[in-house]
């Protein structure tokens, strides 16, 4: 059932998902030779960081204010699963296999803001 409130709600769940991104992005940022250390042990050349950190930081803004949503989210769903399945596989390692889930479940709500698209408080509704 559509409600008055979807937008709000598509805007809060925006938020939520862009805020991972915007900590992520500013993260790897501050800890830069960490983190190209960190892909690099994972076989991930750190030359391709800063496109990392691009993306987190655009997607995020892009998120936040609804811009371009559904291309944005099917970008960020892909993001979280190609993480998800070169830093997150040592499932004896109950702390990586949470954050292998929380990848595949970010993904999941990128998903379904593809389909539901960003709301009626978004970018994309006053260009619309």
């Amino acid at each position: 059932m559509m409600s008055s409130n979807n937008g709000w709600v598509l805007l809060i769940g925006r938020t939520l998902l862009a805020a991972i991104f915007l900590w992520s992005g500013f993260g790897k940022v501050m800890a830069y030779a960490g983190t190209t250390g960190y892909m690099e042990n994972f076989g991930v050349p750190g030359a391709i960081l800063p496109a990392a950190i691009a993306l987190e930081l655009v997607g995020g803004l892009l998120l936040l204010i609804g811009w371009r949503t559904r291309e944005v989210a099917l970008i960020l769903a892909a993001f979280c699963v190609v993480s998800a399945l070169i830093f997150h596989t040592d499932f004896a390692d109950r702390n990586q296999m949470i954050h292998f889930m929380k990848n595949l479940s970010m993904a999941g709500g990128f998903l379904a803001l593809f389909v539901a698209g960003a709301g009626a408080i978004s970018a994309d509704a006053r260009r619309a």
